[in-house]
């Protein structure tokens, strides 16, 4: 039940997102293909992404999203959740904090990231890829979620024309909050996606849970808080200080 609530609290809130941001995107008839890339975030490429400003994802993310809470120095792009501005800054939300997308849907190949992760329980830092009624698709999605509740884990799920629920939880053997680690999903056109971790494959689907995704969709990365999901991220409480969630760098390989 627990899985079942969940998937249709993200569903509901995706869709809103879906809606909301509908305006403030690249039309899907302009979003290119894109090609393999590496982003050592020397600098953040407006030509390949876009920060997500003005609007919140649903009701289950106690969050606005502020373009001025993505930020980019030393080689490292920044997601900061704080409460400055809030809530009138902040689309009625208690807090604010950052989300970025690429300008490309991207297909079948290889995502991955290197990336700090928040450690504090009721937030999720993520990398994933995302395509919906925004783009002119049905929902698909691929994710990576390290729940700041215990960051020696990593959640793994995806979604297929808006179906979820296939939610696996990986070991990591490592504190995901207190250095920069490689991960990484191998979406293949043969019918596996592929999750790894440092190089090391931790976990496969082939659709015998579900079907896989199969559209074109972007590649994206934010920082959040919950509400009313204290079940699965745990209770959400503000230290007085900004959470910070780090990105080294993203590569895209087209496969």
């Amino acid at each position: 039940m627990r899985r079942l609530t969940r998937t249709l609290a993200v569903a509901a809130a995706v869709a809103l997102a879906a809606v909301a941001g509908a305006v403030r995107i690249p039309s899907p008839a302009f979003a290119a293909i894109g090609g393999s890339f590496t982003d050592n975030f020397n600098s953040f490429n407006t030509s390949r992404w876009y920060k997500a400003d003005g609007w919140s994802n649903g009701s289950m993310f106690n969050v606005g999203w502020r373009a001025d809470h993505v930020w980019n120095s030393g080689g490292v792009t920044g997601i900061n959740l704080d409460t400055a501005s809030c809530p009138a800054g902040c689309s009625g939300k208690p807090y604010a904090s950052g989300e970025f997308r690429t300008t490309d849907l991207y297909s079948y190949g290889r995502f991955e990231v290197r990336m700090m992760a928040v450690k504090r329980s009721g937030t999720v830092t993520s990398f994933f890829t995302y395509t919906g009624p925004s783009d002119g698709q049905p929902w698909d999605e691929i994710d990576i979620e390290i729940l700041g509740k215990n960051t020696t884990q990593m959640q793994t799920n995806y979604f297929t024309n808006g179906v979820g629920g296939h939610e696996t939880i990986i070991n990591l053997g490592f504190d995901a909050s207190t250095g920069y680690h490689n991960y990484a999903i191998e979406w293949w056109n043969r019918g596996t996606i592929n999750w790894f971790v440092d190089g090391r494959l931790v976990h496969q689907e082939n659709g015998s849970r579900g079907p896989l995704p199969t559209r074109p969709q972007r590649i994206m990365a934010n920082l959040w808080p919950g509400i009313g999901v204290d079940g699965w991220l745990g209770p959400f409480v503000y230290p007085g200080t900004p959470l910070t969630a780090r990105y080294d760098s993203v590569t895209y390989t087209r496969y």
